[in-house]
């Protein structure tokens, strides 16, 4: 693929809302962890886990730890994505739980690409009640939820979202 094609790439995938009932093949599923592996992670000490949650009664009550959040009910398969403080504080110290949380998110961002690159569709959830989905995931103390990744098939939107010009993101030298 050449820079054009991947910057189309990026620009096709979009956050869906809507899947059918359709289940994410093995396949799809083991290339989506797969890549998520291949996240760059401080030094590389790879400070995520991922807790698959699937089945009707299992994302009603993570839909209502998402503020009834009707798309994490309806997913075919939620992936949540977390930081293990652990791998990266026995390191970095306190420093690590940021590099932990770093970690879990650009896993996720890898896991958000693949399912895209499989022709699935996803959406990041990070509007949740993060203690319950603590509780309802037996999450250890050392183990914090960042994201709840929904993936399956799905409709995308009828128009992308508009994005900033990203003139507007960059600053030279200082602010």
């Amino acid at each position: 693929m050449d820079s054009s094609e991947f910057l189309e790439f990026l620009v096709s995938r979009c956050s869906v809302r809507r899947y059918d009932q359709r289940q994410v093949p093995d396949a799809d599923l083991t290339y989506i962890l797969d890549c998520a592996s291949t996240a760059p992670s401080a030094g590389n000490l790879e400070a995520w886990d991922v807790v698959m949650v699937e089945g009707e009664e299992a994302q009603e009550r993570m839909a209502e730890a998402a503020f009834g959040q009707e798309h994490v009910a309806t997913a075919s398969l939620l992936l949540v994505v977390c930081a293990n403080y652990v791998r990266s504080m026995s390191r970095y110290g306190d420093r690590g739980v940021l590099f932990a949380i770093q970690d879990a998110t650009i896993a996720c961002t890898y896991m958000m690409l693949a399912a895209h690159a499989r022709r699935l569709h996803s959406c990041w959830v990070g509007s949740f009640q993060e203690e319950e989905v603590r509780q309802l995931l037996d999450l250890p103390s050392h183990v914090r939820p960042v994201a709840i990744l929904c993936v399956g098939v799905g409709v995308p939107p009828g128009s992308y979202t508009e994005r900033m010009p990203v003139v507007e993101h960059v600053h030279h030298q200082s602010w």
